[in-house]
């Protein structure tokens, strides 16, 4: 089903939007010889941490959400919450995640949202123009090593 743009750009209201995306994970995975195509302890974590946050936060997950392979990845929108709403969860899943001896970065920022899951990862992180500034951020980041909670605007927090 494709959707129209009309059609998309109709039903955004204000929001915060997250990515996030665990660090070196295939290095990982090979390095402890994990399956990458089932849940391990880094990818199941995940899972679990995502749908707490996003039940906590009455946030939808966009995308990345994989109960039956662990989650890698996920972008998830929070309607009418800005990012200071979020920053003290977003460092606890960066806590427990670390504790597990995983990295993982994460960017966020205020933006329009649609609320609604994608069709598609391509939809996910360049569906709208506010998605992709999150991506470029989250992209950069990660090319300087990672392990870092982004806000828009560059600050590591």
């Amino acid at each position: 089903m494709k959707r129209s743009k009309h059609f998309t750009e109709a039903r955004l209201v204000p929001g915060t939007i997250v990515m996030i995306d665990l660090d070196n994970f295939e290095q990982v995975t090979q390095t402890l010889g994990l399956d990458e195509y089932k849940p391990n302890f880094a990818t199941g974590e995940l899972t679990n941490l995502i749908e707490s946050f996003a039940n906590r936060k009455r946030g939808v997950i966009i995308h990345g959400l994989d109960p039956e392979r662990g989650t890698e990845e996920a972008v998830i929108e929070i309607p009418y919450t800005t990012p200071e709403e979020v920053i003290k969860d977003l460092k606890m899943i960066m806590e427990k995640l670390s504790s597990l001896g995983v990295k993982a970065t994460i960017a966020v920022s205020e933006g329009m949202v649609s609320a609604r899951p994608a069709l598609n990862p391509k939809e996910a992180f360049k569906g709208t123009p506010w998605r992709q500034s999150v991506y470029k951020m989250l992209r950069k980041a990660k090319r300087k090593g990672g392990g870092r909670l982004i806000v828009l605007g560059g600050q590591s927090v």
